[in-house]
C-alpha cells in the first residue's frame, strides 16, 4: 500500500473523529539555545494519546464482512485505548489483549469501554505475537499497534497538521517504539518538506528499533523495565515500520530513565501540563543536545499523557 496515499485518506477519514490537537510555543524548552520549540501536543488527543488516530483509521477501513469478525490487537496500552474508543463509537465487538505489566491507569480505563480484557503473563512482544495467533484462531482481524499500513496512515495525520501549521520545519523529535508514530510523520513530511530532519527519541532501556537499524536487520532486545512503557517491547518480524524508520530517520537519540523523569518534571513545572513517560523521551531528547539548535525551527511531538498516578507521584515527589 502506498502510505502517503493512505495519510491523505486518513486525513479524510478519521477528521470527524479526532482533535487537531495544538502546536504550542514552548520558550522554557528553547531555553539561551536560540533554538525556536514548538510542542504538538498529542498528550491532549482523544484518550490521551497519539493512537486514538491510527486506531480511528484502522476500524473505519474494516469491510461489512471485516466488522462482523470483530478484533484483535495488543497493546501496553495507549493503543488499546484507542481501539477501545473507536470500537464503541462503531459498535464493534473486539479483543484487547496487555501484558500484566502493562500501566494500571491504562487498564483500568480499558475496563469502561464495552470490549474483552485479556491479560498474558508476558512482554510486549510476546503479547503481540499471541495475540495475532489468537486472531487468526478465532477468524477475527488482527489489528497491530504499528505494523498497519491503516494504522501508520492515521499517525501520519500528525504531519499533515504540522505541515499546515507550520512555515518551516527543521527538526521533529518523535518517540519510537514499534515505529508506527514516526514513520507516518516521516512519511508525510519527507514529501512535502524534504529538508526536514526526522529524529527518533528511544529510552536506553528499550531502543529495539535502534538496534535494529544499526545491524540492518530486526533484532529483539531483553526488555526492562521503563518510565516509556508506551514505547516499550520489541519489533515483530518483518515489520513494515522497520524499512521506513531505516530510509527516512535521519538520527536516532537514546535517553535515560533519569532524563525520562526531569523531563516530565520539565513539563509540569513549566508548561502545567502532564505527560508519561513516552512523551518526556522526545523532550529529554531534544534537551540532551538543544544548543545543536540555534536558529532552528524544532518541533518536538508529545505522544501522550498516560502516566500512572503512582509514577508521576514519585517523580514530582
Amino acid at each position: 500500500m502506498d502510505l502517503l496515499a493512505e495519510i491523505l485518506r486518513a486525513d479524510r477519514r478519521i477528521r470527524p473523529h479526532i482533535l487537531k490537537t495544538p502546536l504550542l510555543p514552548s520558550f522554557p524548552l528553547a531555553g539561551d539555545s536560540g533554538a525556536r520549540v514548538w510542542l504538538k501536543m498529542e498528550s491532549e488527543q482523544y484518550t490521551g494519546s497519539f493512537k486514538a488516530r491510527g486506531a480511528m483509521n484502522r476500524v473505519l477501513a474494516l469491510t461489512q464482512e471485516e466488522r462482523t469478525r470483530g478484533i484483535v490487537t495488543a497493546s501496553t496500552g495507549n493503543h488499546a485505548l484507542g481501539v477501545a474508543r473507536a470500537l464503541a463509537m462503531t459498535g464493534i465487538t473486539g479483543t484487547l489483549f496487555l501484558p500484566q505489566t502493562a500501566s494500571p491507569t491504562k487498564i483500568e480505563t480499558l475496563r469502561r469501554y464495552p470490549v474483552a480484557l485479556e491479560l498474558l503473563d508476558t512482554d510486549a512482544l510476546g503479547t503481540e505475537l499471541y495475540a495475532r495467533q489468537a486472531a487468526h484462531e478465532r477468524g477475527c482481524v488482527w489489528i497491530s499497534p504499528y505494523n498497519d499500513p491503516y494504522v501508520i496512515g492515521g499517525q501520519g495525520t500528525i504531519g499533515v497538521e504540522l505541515a499546515e501549521r507550520a512555515d518551516r520545519i527543521d527538526e521533529v523529535f518523535v518517540t519510537v517504539g514499534g515505529g508506527g508514530l514516526i514513520s507516518g510523520i516521516a512519511t508525510y513530511l519527507k514529501i512535502v518538506s524534504p529538508e526536514t530532519r526526522i529524529v527518533g527519541c528511544l529510552p536506553e532501556r528499550s531502543p529495539d528499533m535502534y538496534r535494529s537499524v544499526q545491524v540492518g536487520h530486526i533484532v529483539t532486545l531483553e526488555q526492562q523495565d521503563t518510565l516509556s512503557d508506551g514505547s516499550a517491547g520489541g519489533v515483530e518480524p518483518g515489520a513494515i515500520t522497520f524499512p521506513v524508520c531505516q530510509r527516512l530517520v535521519d538520527e536516532y537519540v537514546l535517553v535515560t530513565e533519569e532524563e525520562i523523569r526531569q523531563a516530565v518534571r520539565l513539563m509540569v513545572t513549566e508548561h502545567r501540563k502532564i505527560v508519561e513517560g513516552a512523551a518526556a523521551v522526545a523532550v529529554a531528547a531534544f534537551l540532551r543536545q538543544r544548543e545543536r539548535f540555534a536558529g532552528r525551527n524544532v518541533v518536538i511531538v508529545v505522544c501522550g499523557a498516560n502516566i500512572s498516578m503512582d509514577n508521576l507521584i514519585q517523580i514530582l515527589g
